[in-house]
């Protein structure tokens, strides 16, 4: 079950990511093959968390991700190739969707639960058009399960079912 919940985190996050990119990673999961990352990132990271633990990386056309651990929260951050940090994604609490958003899910999605939580940060100096912070909640209802986007206002939208 640990292991469906990291894949299920990888897969969301990897949705998140989506969004703000016209290719998403690969399949998710980690390779048996050395990954370069560019010195500028590695550096970058390294100012921007030095209390990181546990960082592996994932690079692509378009992206450099580091995932780690920051003070027991799963976190991404997302690199530009030129070293510019782009976005944020952190694990948070279903009780961190705000109430208003909830009533909303109640409304909406009448018998799903709130599963998994991610908060999405945007570097709004570099993305001038995105929002500054994002909810994305899966929701869960027997065998179905959606991905919702919570905006700061607290609107949902269906983003991507899940299963």
């Amino acid at each position: 079950d640990l292991k469906f919940k990291t894949m299920k985190k990888l897969f969301i996050t990897t949705a998140i990511a989506a969004m703000f990119s016209a290719s998403v990673f690969a399949d998710g999961t980690k390779k048996a093959h050395t990954v370069t990352v560019s010195y500028t990132v590695v550096n970058q990271f390294a100012a921007d968390f030095s209390n990181a633990k546990n960082v592996t990386w994932t690079v692509n056309g378009n992206f450099q991700r580091a995932d780690f651990e920051l003070e027991g929260i799963k976190t991404s951050a997302f690199y530009n190739h030129q070293g510019e940090f782009v976005a944020l994604t952190e694990e948070v609490s279903p009780k961190a969707v705000p109430a208003a958003a909830q009533k909303e899910i109640d409304a909406q999605y009448k018998g799903y639960t709130v599963d998994h939580v991610i908060v999405f940060q945007n570097n709004t100096e570099l993305n001038r058009d995105a929002e500054a912070t994002v909810y994305f909640a899966d929701l869960k209802k027997d065998a179905k399960d959606v991905l919702v986007r919570i905006t700061p206002d607290s609107h949902i939208a269906f983003y991507k079912e899940v299963k």
